[in-house]
């Protein structure tokens, strides 16, 4: 009966510790150990970075998944310098001798994406090269009248970053000025954006009367970080364009809609107005709201107080419960468009794509690291 009673304390013991740390917010270090394992990873697992993915069919190593977490790698690179993240970084640019995929005639965000890399890594070395096709891309849709090119909410990550550092490369407020057209076509005439609960339909296909099974509108989790992703890049690169209030505004309402849908475990689920479809923590969603949130605390435009929380609470879930001992990445949510796709979202599911899921880690990463002690 003692050694019953002894066990039952042992475990109350082991059971609030482990809730202390879970609650704890982590320091600098923890984080850092985080990206680094992740990313370590990653770059073990693809070594050569021009190598094809091969998925249900083979594509190039610049579409938007590779450029994404190639974007979450830079913001690992300015905390931890040093010539293994550079050097695999400016072997991907030169594996694809700086192109895009589909060429510089396309208008594709996704084919676009990688140009946020290549106009970093230009600012770093200033080969007229690495800037050459996308900015020829750029320059090709600003000679047009279109602007209804973004008409899924995952462009205005893949694509706005690249008009508004062409802005600051050239001083041309032509291409500011554009991606501020095409941001309020894809918002105000496409009408994607749902200002009743401060979210985004991820495309056409989910407006009403599109319901999910529980009759609440779709709203897709990793789609809505997308949004997140891009409006803070857009600001962080021009704090000073003039359109600056209306990408701020629209940030802070929906940073201030999602903290009630945060799980309890401190994930987002896939589904952010029905929790039962799908239901189970989703990573990649989860790291882009944690972006969003600890940027905006950063820099002082949300309350510390109020946010800390909800950061702290995020974070812990996907460094304790999703990272595994080897780096990889758990509950990562495969790609598609809406909570359906890649499924089975699980702790061992491997997605189709690892990379971008690690990009958005990445990204989340690197705000917290900067509120941590």
């Amino acid at each position: 009966m003692r050694r019953t009673i002894f066990s039952y304390l042992m475990l109350a013991v082991l059971f609030t510790a482990c809730q202390t740390a879970t609650e704890k917010f982590p320091t600098k270090q923890e984080v850092l150990d985080k990206m680094v394992l992740t990313n370590q990873y990653f770059m073990d697992k693809w070594p050569d970075t021009g190598k094809s993915i091969v998925t249900n069919r083979e594509r190039p190593s610049n579409i938007w998944t590779r450029a994404v977490y190639y974007e979450g790698l830079m913001e690992l690179y300015k905390i931890k310098p040093g010539p293994a993240y550079l050097d695999y970084a400016v072997s991907w640019g030169e594996a694809h001798s700086w192109g895009l995929r589909d060429g510089v005639t396309t208008r594709n965000a996704d084919n676009q994406c990688c140009g946020q890399t290549y106009i970093d890594l230009y600012n770093m070395e200033a080969d007229s090269v690495r800037i050459r096709d996308i900015k020829a891309s750029i320059d090709s849709m600003m000679v047009t009248d279109k602007i209804d090119d973004w008409d899924w909410i995952d462009a205005l990550q893949m694509s706005m970053p690249v008009f508004a550092k062409l802005k600051v490369l050239t001083g041309d407020t032509a291409y500011s000025e554009r991606m501020y057209d095409m941001y309020m076509d894809t918002k105000v005439t496409q009408g994607l954006w749902n200002p009743e609960d401060s979210l985004w339909w991820r495309d056409k296909d989910f407006l009403p009367p599109y319901t999910e099974p529980n009759g609440e509108d779709c709203y897709w989790s990793r789609g809505n970080g997308w949004v997140v992703a891009a409006l803070v890049r857009v600001i962080d690169i021009l704090p000073n364009d003039p359109h600056r209030d209306e990408y701020q505004s629209t940030l802070l309402q929906m940073l201030e809609a999602l903290i009630p849908l945060q799980r309890e475990d401190g994930f987002w689920g896939v589904s952010l107005h029905d929790p039962s479809h799908f239901e189970g923590p989703e990573t990649s969603g989860t790291a882009l709201f944690v972006y969003g949130m600890a940027w905006a605390v950063n820099n002082g435009l949300v309350d510390e107080a109020k946010y800390k929380p909800v950061i702290q609470k995020a974070w812990n879930a996907m460094a304790q419960k999703a990272v595994h001992e080897n780096g990889f990445l758990g509950y990562l949510q495969g790609t598609g468009k809406e909570p359906k796709d890649g499924q089975p979202v699980t702790y061992t599911s491997m997605p189709d794509f690892e990379d971008y899921g690690l990009g958005c880690f990445l990204l989340g990463a690197s705000e917290v690291y900067k509120m941590a002690e």
